[in-house]
């Protein structure tokens, strides 16, 4: 569509009035994980919002040189939260990646890693048929041989974060088939209807369950249908918005004839982007009302429990105290402004002591697949979100989004560490379970 070197094209580029709103002041700067690790003003919210306006008014070459800094941003939204202007950062760095996406060419070795990324991690059906082969790979030598030789390393630094991340694989999640109605336990109060997320469904799996147990506990019917994808949370945050258009129409589709009265989602980044259905379905006339109607039953899962109220009693996890440090995922913190409600279910666990972090609003590094398109800049996040976690002296951690655990996970791995990591939900079902850690 572009049709010169310079400029965007004319499909929704970044909207001169809400560039206009930013003043230039700098609060962004220190609550940007890009700008602190590579410590460059285009590499800044800022500096991307000038890059914009020059790329608008055709100051500026619209070009590989300048999209890269529209690709180094991680999309955590911890500028807007900390604008005193209200800048919608987030609106601003969606459009220009949609414009990235259409007007500028890749490398061939970033067309594959960007290949198999947007055509396998939204697709659980076809990432399923490949656990086997990981499973193969992580019990027999292959694993630890190509880690000793840097086989991957030396081939790509993109596949070795994603061989990095990869969590241990148990293929008793291949067997896992939760029914399409699952009835609360007493008196139902609700019907809600369950996204079941991709990587969760697959390498999370307990929460998934924990999730339901929780939910019907109660006092829940839970509906999960079948024929539900993603939640086109991957596709949306890199400006591939057809994928993810069709994407959120089958979401939207697959729970069109449920009836239920509101929908949970048990991971941040999935939760952000179901709440976003209106936006990204906006030039859908057949859709965009359908995408806000959605969007408005959607409800965090944490978020859902402390607005109706638990009705079940909670045990203790431990004999003694269990002191926990809750890690705040990007899209709920940011994206959802969700932070005390995860803390007060945890803090109703009997026993239980919650830690707060050094710098809790910073970014991991996990920003959806940020990890792995720009390994570097996320390595350098994610060690310094352990070190902040560890600095607590907390016996454990907990997280609310799986990329946010996978990114913690192996930076332990990094360092050597080794502190158990749980979703505050498998908490509170063991508390109303009675089971102990």
């Amino acid at each position: 569509m572009q049709t010169s070197n310079t400029g965007f094209d004319s499909k929704n580029p970044p909207s001169a009035e809400l560039l206009d709103a930013c003043v230039h002041c700098g609060f962004c700067l220190d609550t940007c994980p890009s700008y602190r690790v590579i410590g460059k003003e285009t590499d800044s919210p800022r500096g991307r919002i000038y890059l914009m306006d020059a790329i608008n008014q055709d100051e500026a070459r619209f070009d590989s040189v300048t999209s890269q800094h529209f690709d180094s941003c991680l999309g955590c939204l911890a500028c807007v939260t900390s604008c005193p202007s209200g800048v919608r950062y987030d609106q601003l760095i969606i459009s220009t990646r949609a414009q990235v996406e259409r007007n500028q060419p890749r490398s061939f070795h970033q067309k594959v890693i960007r290949s198999i990324i947007f055509n396998l991690f939204p697709y659980p059906e076809r990432l399923k048929y490949l656990l086997p082969l990981f499973w193969l790979y992580q019990n027999s030598r292959l694993q630890s041989l190509f880690l000793k030789m840097g086989f991957l390393k030396a081939i790509s630094s993109n596949l070795s974060a994603m061989e990095s991340l990869l969590p241990p694989v148990d293929l008793k999640s291949l067997q896992v088939n939760f029914p399409a109605i699952v009835p609360s336990q007493g008196k139902k109060r609700y019907r809600v209807g369950m996204v079941l997320g991709c990587v969760q469904r697959l390498f999370f799996s307990s929460v998934n369950a924990a999730t339901i147990r929780v939910l019907t506990a109660n006092g829940c019917e839970v509906v999960i249908p079948p024929q539900q994808g993603c939640c086109a949370a991957i596709p949306a945050h890199q400006g591939r918005e057809k994928q993810a258009q069709e994407l959120a129409r089958q979401m939207i589709d697959s729970f069109a004839a449920t009836e239920v009265d509101y929908i949970i989602i048990n991971a941040a980044g999935c939760g952000h982007t179901l709440k976003e259905y209106g936006g990204i379905l906006k030039d859908d006339p057949l859709y965009q009302q359908k995408g806000r109607d959605f969007s408005n039953r959607v409800r965090d899962i944490q978020e859902f429990l402390v607005e109706i109220g638990l009705t079940t009693q909670l045990f203790p996890l431990t004999e003694e105290t269990l002191t926990i440090v809750y890690q705040d995922a990007c899209h709920l913190l940011h994206g959802q402004s969700i932070s005390a409600q995860p803390r007060e279910l945890l803090r109703q666990i009997p026993n239980v002591i919650l830690k707060e972090p050094l710098d809790a609003a910073l970014c991991c590094g996990s920003a959806g697949v940020y990890n792995m398109l720009e390994p570097e800049v996320a390595e350098q996040l994610g060690q310094q979100k352990l070190k902040n976690l560890l600095n607590t002296g907390a016996q454990m951690i907990a997280s609310s989004n799986p990329g946010c655990s996978l990114q913690i996970t192996r930076s332990m791995k990094t360092q050597g560490q080794a502190i158990a990591l749980r979703h505050p939900i498998e908490l509170l079902d063991l508390a109303i379970r009675g089971e102990r850690i």
